[in-house]
């Protein structure tokens, strides 16, 4: 079955790259604007938890880390397989380019998160709770991901056998997202994400949103400077990219 033109028009490293030279900008604005608001109508507009009083607030920054946290490495695997499957080489790119990231917002959701479960449960870190050691563990596979890619030298490789872990690791996302109803933890059931309504008041809940759109939209900027780096990296002799060099404002 062939695949449809626009699939093979986001696999050109030239297309790509000029379509994240103008994206980048409007993107970093449009998050800037939104973490800026979000971060100003959550901290000091909403008002304070009625249980957790104004520690409830890291969750303006711990929510939106943890939600970027699993769902890319939804699509660092889902573009793994893609360059494993249909041998794109810029699919391999864009998952070495979110390995990274997706680490750092673990970190931070997990940091945050010891922040607040220092006050709120007597602990930093408990090693029974089926949702933290889930959370690690997901630290485990990015960074594992990015270790087994540098063991290799030859890129290809790297490639190859980096993505049959990435696709392999995505069984620990739904570990993570169901550990709270499927084992007893410290940490509590969704809030947004519910079937019925948030369990959360307008008032917090609009910041709370906003700020997981900046922090989406900011990845999405990081992304595009990361994967531009990764397009020169691998496309280095490549004639369109020594004609892209010589063009004015290059």
């Amino acid at each position: 079955m062939p695949l449809p033109r626009w699939f093979h028009v986001l696999g050109s490293p030239p297309y790509v790259y000029r379509l994240a030279d103008v994206c980048r900008p409007w993107i970093g604005w449009l998050a800037l604007l939104l973490l800026v608001v979000g971060a100003f109508a959550g901290l000091v507009l909403a008002p304070p938890d009625y249980q957790m009083g104004d520690s409830f607030r890291i969750i303006y920054v711990h929510v939106p880390a943890a939600y970027l946290g699993t769902r890319l490495y939804l699509l660092l695997a889902i573009a793994a397989a893609v360059g494993f499957i249909w041998r794109i080489k810029l699919a391999h790119a864009v998952a070495a380019s979110v390995a990274p990231l997706g680490a750092a917002f673990v970190i931070v959701a997990m940091a945050t998160g010891a922040i607040w479960g220092k006050p709120m449960w007597g602990t930093y870190w408990q090693w029974g709770d089926a949702r933290l050691v889930s959370w690690l563990v997901q630290l485990f596979l990015y960074l594992g991901y990015m270790a087994l890619r540098a063991s290799f030298e030859d890129r290809d490789q790297a490639d190859r056998v980096s993505a049959i872990l990435a696709v392999v690791g995505i069984v620990n996302v739904p570990i993570i997202y169901y550990s709270v109803e499927w084992w007893t933890t410290l940490h509590q059931g969704p809030t947004i994400m519910k079937f019925d309504r948030p369990s959360i008041t307008v008032d917090m809940l609009i910041p709370l949103l906003m700020m997981i759109a900046g922090f989406v939209l900011c990845f999405v900027w990081l992304l595009l400077n990361r994967l531009q780096g990764e397009i020169v990296e691998r496309e280095r002799d490549a004639r369109w990219l020594q004609q892209l060099a010589t063009e004015p404002g290059k």
